[in-house]
C-alpha cells in the first residue's frame, strides 16, 4: 500500500488491519497474565521484557506482513524490518509495541496494552491501542476515534484543581539527570492537580485521555512505538497532543516527550505547561 495521497478509506483499512493484528495477541496475553512470567532486562532493571513481549510482536509482524506486504515494521523488541532494498518507496511504516506496560503485565497489574500505528505520507494515519484485560479496542483513523466501535470524545476537566493527570514522570533517568528539581516538579503536580496517577503505560494513558477518562498526560523518555497510536487517538477525539524535546522539523511521534490533555482544558494556565517547558503557568 502506497502512502501517496492516502485518504480516509485507506486510513480506515489500515486501522482495521491494526485491529486484527492487536487482537491476535489477546488470547496469549490474557492467558499469561498473572502467571508471573520470567523477566529479563534490556537497558537496566527498570526496563523489563518477557517472552510474551517477543512472541506477541512476532505475531503482530506476521499479520501485518500478510495484509500489507512490503511495509516496514518498527517494533520495540525486534527493531526495524522491511527497510532494505525490497521495501517500495513510500511504504507504510508500522510502529509496534506488543506490551506497553510490561512491568505491570509481569507483576499482575491490569494496566498494559498493545499499541500499533501506521505512518504514511509523513503522518500517523491509523492507530490502535488494545487493552486485552478489559477487551477495549481504541481505534483512530483520519475520520475519528472510537472505543469498541463507539465514537469517543476527549472532554473533561477545564483546570488543574479538578483534573486527573496520568504520568510516568519522574522516571529513573529524569531523577538521575535532574535530581531534586524533578522531585520538586512532581510535588507541584501533586499540589496543583486534584489527582495524580502513575499507571505505567504511556499508550494506554493517552487512550484514556482520548476517551475523557483522564484529563491530562505527561511523559518523558518515550519512543515512537509508545505514543504514535495514542497521539492520533487524542487528536482525532478532539484533545491536544504536543510533542516535547524533538528535533526541529522532526516528526511528532519521534519526540522523546509529550503533553496531552482533553479538549477545553486550560493548558496555558496549568502548572504542567511550566514544568514541561511550554510557557510559564498563567500565560498564553
Amino acid at each position: 500500500m502506497n502512502s501517496k495521497g492516502i485518504g480516509v478509506p485507506e486510513s480506515r483499512e489500515l486501522a482495521r488491519i491494526a485491529e486484527i493484528a492487536a487482537r491476535a495477541t489477546g488470547d496469549r496475553l490474557r492467558g499469561a497474565f498473572r502467571s508471573r512470567p520470567e523477566v529479563a532486562v534490556k537497558r537496566d532493571f527498570h526496563d523489563p521484557v518477557t517472552e510474551h513481549d517477543r512472541a506477541a510482536e512476532e505475531t503482530i509482524r506476521e499479520v501485518l506482513a500478510e495484509h500489507t506486504p512490503g511495509s516496514v515494521v518498527v517494533g520495540e523488541e525486534g527493531g526495524t524490518r522491511g527497510d532494505g532494498e525490497g521495501a517500495p518507496a513510500g511504504a507504510v511504516r508500522w510502529y509496534v509495541d506488543p506490551i506497553d506496560g510490561t512491568a505491570n503485565f509481569a507483576a499482575g497489574l491490569p494496566f498494559f496494552c498493545t499499541s500499533i500505528a501506521a505512518v504514511a505520507g509523513g503522518e500517523v494515519v491509523a492507530g490502535v491501542v488494545y487493552d486485552p484485560v478489559r477487551d477495549d479496542m481504541f481505534t483512530a483513523s483520519l475520520d475519528g476515534a472510537t472505543c469498541n466501535g463507539e465514537p469517543i470524545r476527549s472532554a473533561g476537566a477545564a483546570e488543574d484543581r479538578t483534573g486527573v493527570i496520568v504520568t510516568g514522570y519522574p522516571n529513573a533517568r529524569e531523577l538521575k539527570r535532574a535530581g531534586d528539581a524533578a522531585l520538586r516538579d512532581y510535588a507541584r503536580l501533586i499540589e496543583s492537580f486534584a489527582t495524580v496517577r502513575r499507571p505505567g503505560s504511556a499508550a494506554l494513558c493517552l487512550a484514556h485521555v482520548a476517551a475523557g477518562w483522564s484529563d491530562a498526560a505527561y511523559g518523558t523518555s518515550v519512543n515512537a512505538w509508545d505514543v504514535s497510536a495514542g497521539l492520533l487517538l487524542v487528536r482525532r477525539a478532539g484533545g491536544t497532543y504536543l510533542p516535547l524535546g524533538g528535533e526541529p522539523g522532526g516528526d511528532d511521534w519521534d519526540a522523546p516527550g509529550y503533553v496531552a490533555c482533553v479538549g477545553g482544558f486550560d493548558l496555558a494556565g496549568s502548572v504542567l505547561s511550566e514544568i514541561a517547558g511550554l510557557a510559564p503557568a498563567g500565560r498564553p
